[in-house]
């Protein structure tokens, strides 16, 4: 006879001390905890290459509305052929701006040597406008004549710029360049990826997102799709336009050195205020090589009146509703993210700070002004049938 025990349908019951069988919320918990810590050891393997990834991501989704424009005009319905001429001319657009500055760079780095030489050697003289400057004007001419003017303090202060101090900072830029290189190849590879798989890769995103936060988390997906597209076009675009507006007038001021300070305009006008400290420089430098005070006062006046008409009617209107960040946020995310990303993060940090602004608008419910009624605002205790009829009669169960 068997003694063994048995369950209630008659099947062997679990030896004694065994555990028992996990249930199917339990096994959807470790699930997830695998999936969870899998996800943090990829990161952590390619956490040198994140910024690569994160870069074909924004890349890929600012530019999707124009590939698929592009992709079934130029190539049918090709993909792949269409994924890689895509990203070839993505490739070019991007390193064109890159290439012309390091070119001018170049070009001004012999320039600059020149000048330090000559001011080691006879000192930099005072300029005229210098004297007539209010209330500042003899201070600093005085500073000029005693630091800058004197050959000898001249030379002492420019002692460091020569061929030599070139070389070796040459020599320490070469091994991150070729770096900077090889991290936007492996960029370019995941942007051709992310546009030859984006419709199947969009799906597997949109899906996890509606399992797991239901139709808030897909709406939310699609307003950070909206935030990215938003901030590049807003950020890039018109930065670039500023930076090429500002640039012409730079042209016919005869600002010394004028294409170098319409790039670093452009750069410069991506971050709050940046463009500002950019044409300021310029109008300086006019200055101090001598041009005319009136001839920079234009120059400042035409780069003022660009970032106005900019920042304050074409930017909010590329950037659109959905994605327009308060300046404080906007501030903040664009800080916190260059801190923390680097110069990605000129990107995602917005980003996250709209995904949070749509999380607080959407997710967190809001009491409109009929909801609040006048007891609760001047502080008295509302009667029973209003609390009945907002929270039920329990009494009457």
């Amino acid at each position: 006879m068997d003694s063994r025990p048995r369950s209630v349908a008659g099947a062997p019951a679990a030896p004694a001390g065994s555990l028992p069988d996990p249930d199917a919320g339990s096994r959807r918990i470790v699930r997830l905890c695998f999936a969870a810590a899998l996800l943090a050891v990829a990161i952590f393997v390619a956490r040198s290459y994140v910024v690569a990834l994160a870069w074909a991501a924004v890349i890929a989704v600012a530019a999707w509305p124009l590939y698929r424009r592009f992709a079934p005009r130029v190539l049918g319905k090709s993909r792949t052929l269409a994924a890689l001429l895509f990203t070839i001319l993505a490739a070019l657009v991007l390193a064109f701006p890159v290439v012309l500055a390091l070119v001018e760079i170049g070009r001004e780095a012999q320039a600059i040597l020149q000048w330090a030489g000559e001011a080691q050697r006879n000192g930099v003289p005072v300029p005229e406008w210098l004297t007539r400057v209010p209330l500042l004007g003899q201070h600093v001419e005085q500073w000029w004549r005693t630091n800058l003017a004197d050959p000898a303090a001249a030379e002492e202060l420019f002692g460091g710029v020569g061929g030599n101090s070139l070389a070796e900072w040459s020599k320490s830029v070469g091994g991150q360049l070729l770096r900077r290189l090889f991290v936007a190849l492996l960029t370019f590879m995941a942007l051709f990826m992310l546009l030859r798989d984006g419709e199947t890769i969009a799906a597997r995103l949109l899906g996890l997102a509606d399992r797991w936060l239901g139709a808030p988390g897909e709406r939310l997906a699609e307003r950070m799709v909206v935030a990215v597209r938003g901030v590049v076009n807003g950020t890039v675009v018109v930065a670039v336009g500023e930076g090429v507006i500002i640039g012409i007038g730079y042209l016919v001021a005869g600002v010394p050195h004028a294409v170098l300070f319409a790039i670093l305009t452009a750069a410069f006008a991506m971050l709050p205020l940046g463009a500002w400290f950019a044409f300021t420089a310029a109008a300086l430098v006019m200055l101090l090589e001598g041009g005319s005070g009136i001839a920079a006062a234009l120059v400042f006046g035409w780069g003022a009146l660009v970032m106005v008409i900019g920042d304050n009617f074409v930017q909010p209107g590329l950037i659109g509703g959905a994605a327009r960040l308060p300046f404080l946020w906007a501030l903040i995310g664009i800080v916190g993210g260059l801190e923390t990303f680097g110069l990605v993060g000129l990107f995602l940090g917005p980003v996250i700070m709209a995904a949070l602004l749509t999380i607080w608008r959407e997710w967190v419910p809001a009491s409109t002004p009929e909801a609040l009624s006048s007891d609760a605002l001047d502080g008295a205790r509302p009667d029973a049938g209003s609390v009945r009829s907002r929270f039920g009669d329990r009494g009457s169960r």
